[in-house]
């Protein structure tokens, strides 16, 4: 099935339904300042289109026929999402309506970018088979990668070290090539975002927030107005740059290195436990370094972007997140008019947001507001 291509009218119909939840045609055109003939016409299109569904169950009571709400149809379309970390790759499959049909998650060697779209295409089929879904409409597939842009046109990444063959390369081509779908390609940072904005809830509060990402090491996403903020060049909310490699920095590998430098055996941000006795002292004294290395973040995002929220995400055990949350919240951060300060939040999503960021990327680019 073809993937369809929307209009403003009906991208902000499809948005406001993302965010609301499932609404008449009435309250969808007073939310819109939108004439009911108008909103009925476009409405009309995406139930066509199979993108938009009425609500049959309704239980109204009263007099005449109830108004039938109209919500986002699951089965409007599917998309992937793919991410290839040091020994690891991270597949999530979601509907239309961003609920999770299926993930995958393999330990493997380092893999160059054609070996990760051939296994990625492999294992897409086998998730897609394994649901139905073979001869549904699909949306495309998002691949997330853990560094900036080098190209306008995202076609070669500053990948880091550990990934052998992928910084520099021509990627879009190579995995194109590979995986036949429509594809997107994504710093993991702004991806997380995504996942922050619809998993997570948050555009039904805000229309503007920054999610911190301790991934693979430190960056950030930034949502504008529900647009993703990627910069001129692409390299917005590159948060590392303020913590050079070679010093301390809030990042995971910094803390799997103090770790090991007082003696932990661990090999893997799954080996980090802040309840265990050798760790939680060595953990608790990292946490109140990152926090006030943190505080720069928390604060320059804050006053700059007036976002609804910050949200701390990553890979790192929740009880490490929530303990810098803690710490940032006690801190003396700046203020704003009524003394408001950065609304730092710990991230509310099971599973990686990397990964369902990156299948949301054909979601949002298609039917996000522009």
């Amino acid at each position: 099935m073809a993937t369809p291509g929307f209009d403003k009218d009906q991208r902000r119909i499809l948005h406001e339904l993302r965010k609301g939840g499932a609404l008449s045609r009435s309250a969808l055109a007073e939310r819109l300042e939108m004439s009911n003939t108008a909103l009925t016409r476009i409405s009309r299109d995406l139930l066509s289109l199979g993108v938009v569904e009425e609500v049959t169950e309704s239980n109204a009571q009263g007099r005449g026929r109830p108004a039938i709400p109209l919500r986002l149809a699951a089965k409007g379309g599917y998309a992937v999402g793919a991410t290839a970390h040091k020994g690891l790759l991270d597949i999530a499959l979601v509907d239309f309506a961003g609920a999770v049909i299926g993930t995958h998650r393999e330990t493997i060697a380092p893999v160059d970018p054609r070996q990760f779209a051939q296994r990625v295409r492999r294992l897409t089929h086998d998730l897609v088979d394994r649901h139905g879904l073979l001869g549904q409409r699909m949306l495309g597939i998002g691949v997330a990668v853990p560094g900036p842009a080098l190209s306008p046109d995202g076609d070669r990444w500053s990948v880091v070290d550990d990934m052998p063959g992928w910084r520099g390369t021509p990627l879009r081509e190579i995995l194109s090539a590979e995986l036949g779908w429509p594809l997107w390609i994504e710093n993991d940072a702004n991806v997380a975002a995504i996942a922050e904005f619809y998993m997570g809830g948050l555009l039904r509060e805000f229309s503007t927030v920054v999610v911190i990402l301790l991934g693979y090491g430190i960056g950030a996403g930034v949502i504008v107005d529900g647009r993703l903020v990627r910069g001129q060049f692409g390299v917005a909310g590159e948060v590392g740059c303020l913590f050079p490699g070679d010093r301390p920095r809030p990042s995971p590998l910094d803390l799997l290195s103090t770790l090991r430098g007082s003696g932990c055996e661990v090999s893997s941000v799954s080996d980090i436990d802040p309840a265990s006795p050798a760790q939680d002292a060595i953990i608790a004294r990292w946490m109140d370094r990152a926090a006030r290395q943190l505080e720069v973040v928390a604060n320059t995002a804050f006053t700059w972007l007036d976002p609804g929220a910050i949200v701390l995400a990553g890979a790192v055990p929740h009880d490490v997140l929530q303990g810098l949350c803690t710490r940032l919240l006690e801190a003396d951060l700046v203020a704003t008019v009524g003394e408001r300060g950065p609304p730092v939040r710990v991230s509310s999503l099971r599973g990686s947001p990397i990964t369902l960021g990156a299948a949301l990327l054909p979601i949002h680019a298609i039917s996000a507001e522009t």
